[in-house]
């Protein structure tokens, strides 16, 4: 594991987003709920905020488009492993337009595992990392049944950390130099009983970020980003 884990969490650059006015209306969602237009866009500067000035990451922004009306959720356009990137094929079509000009793809050599998820969006709607071998889960039926079936998957043992509200499992690790374990994840104004179990990572610099609005397009912390860590001589 420790082996496995080595270097997890280091990142030296963000790339990110800005918000498009037609996400309020046009983003994909799977609820009803309507967008504050203006408390999303207070969200995301925060968001962008924390990575760039209080993280210290070198951040890339891409412009908005506003015919694409998800596209500041980047995460869902390319998975990042060491320096190789994947680049995505969106499940809806309406997103594969964020996809079309990205030409450098390489392929890659990683054992990957198909995960079911039921009745939930996707797997990081209930789960993600908070530390090398710490895996933030979600209590519900759903998330439970997952995480037993990655335990039986996976070669290695992972701890948990089990929270009340599926969504607050959605979190942000990193290890940065000079900050250590830093975790972004919900504020205790969304979800109060999950940010107290955060609060048990003594060890890490825990930073609150609010997702009040996006979250109402299905957009969860992580996906607001691509974390990479860019070797010095690219």
């Amino acid at each position: 594991m420790a082996g496995l884990m080595s270097g997890f969490g280091s990142f030296t650059h963000a790339v990110v987003r800005a918000l498009p006015q037609s996400l309020a209306k046009e983003a994909l969602r799977t609820g009803s709920l309507e967008v504050d237009l203006l408390k999303a866009q207070e969200e995301h500067d925060k968001y962008v905020s924390v990575l760039k000035h209080r993280l210290g990451l070198e951040v890339v922004e891409l412009p908005a488009d506003e015919a694409l009306p998800d596209c500041v959720f980047v995460e869902d356009a390319a998975v990042v492993c060491g320096d190789t990137a994947l680049i995505t094929r969106p499940g809806a079509e309406s997103r594969r337009k964020e996809v079309q000009d990205r030409i450098d793809i390489r392929l890659w050599d990683y054992a990957v595992s198909t995960v079911p998820v039921q009745d939930r969006l996707h797997l990081k709607s209930f789960c993600s990392m908070a530390g090398p071998g710490l895996i933030a889960i979600g209590a519900s039926e759903a998330a439970q049944k997952a995480l037993k079936i990655m335990q039986q998957m996976s070669d290695h043992n992972y701890d948990k950390l089990t929270l009340p509200d599926d969504l607050a499992a959605n979190c942000v690790y990193m290890n940065l130099p000079s900050k250590g374990d830093v975790l972004l994840h919900c504020t205790p104004e969304e979800f109060p009983e999950s940010a107290k179990v955060f609060e048990k990572l003594k060890d890490h610099m825990l930073i609150p970020v609010s997702n009040q609005e996006k979250v109402k397009v299905d957009g969860a912390l992580t996906c607001c980003s691509v974390l990479v860590n860019r070797k010095k001589n690219i």
